[in-house]
């Protein structure tokens, strides 16, 4: 059976909220919510995001408790502006950690539509890590330390499959650099990987996983591989 359309459900409640009103009866009182609605600027900005969003994640949603704390929490630290609309300031970074298909590049894409939807304006990134070792590397015509100082500095950054790939002199460096950075300017970042807590020293080197420690706030997800669907 085809599950319910999320939009008829919406519309329906709506309904009944506009019908009770008109009864002079607060929907509160017999437990349906009042009506909520985003604002246009909000949905300007979850548009354009969407553009920039990998198809498979336009949609997510955060519904891990964890995500959803930390995504609170940048909101909190966030600053009004002139206009009187939430900036985003100085927060602590989320650490996503799981087994594979476990979701954690959905939450963190969740996460940045969540910070959207509550009206909170952004500048933000989204790099792999091995594309981000891919382009410090010499390329014809590209300007690595350019690239660099931008992921460095863009207000939120989700770097995702922190540890993937071979990992080298090189990339342990790389990484270290842009982790340094935005611990010290305590610049709030996404970052996802596959790594289990004791093994992010060995992995990612002792200087790196000591500030992740300090900056992030983590959060593990467990459960079975969501790829694996059962053949038909």
């Amino acid at each position: 059976m085809a599950g319910r359309d999320p939009r008829r459900a919406g519309a329906t409640l709506h309904h009944l909220v506009d019908r009770f009103a008109r009864l002079g009866v607060d929907p509160s009182v017999i437990g349906v919510p009042e009506r909520t609605t985003t604002s246009q600027p909000n949905r300007d900005a979850l548009e354009l995001a969407a553009a920039r969003i990998p198809p498979r994640f336009q949609a997510a949603l955060a519904d891990d408790p964890q995500v959803l704390a930390w995504a609170e929490h940048v909101k909190q630290a966030a600053h009004r502006g002139p206009e009187g609309q939430l900036g985003i300031a100085r927060a602590h970074s989320l650490l996503l950690l799981g087994g594979t298909g476990t979701g954690k590049t959905h939450q963190a894409y969740g996460a940045i539509r969540s910070l959207l939807a509550a009206g909170v304006r952004l500048r933000w990134q989204a790099v792999t890590s091995v594309t981000l070792h891919a382009m410090m590397r010499p390329r014809p015509g590209a300007d690595a330390e350019r690239e660099m100082r931008e992921l460095e500095r863009v207000p939120l950054l989700l770097v995702d499959d922190l540890g993937a790939g071979r990992a080298s002199e090189f990339t342990e460096e790389t990484t270290y650099r842009l982790v340094n950075y935005r611990y010290e300017q305590h610049l709030p970042t996404i970052i996802t990987s596959n790594i289990t807590p004791a093994e992010l020293a060995g992995l990612l080197g002792d200087r790196t996983a000591s500030r992740l420690r300090q900056m992030c706030h983590k959060a593990i997800l467990a459960g079975p591989d969501r790829r694996r669907a059962p053949l038909s």
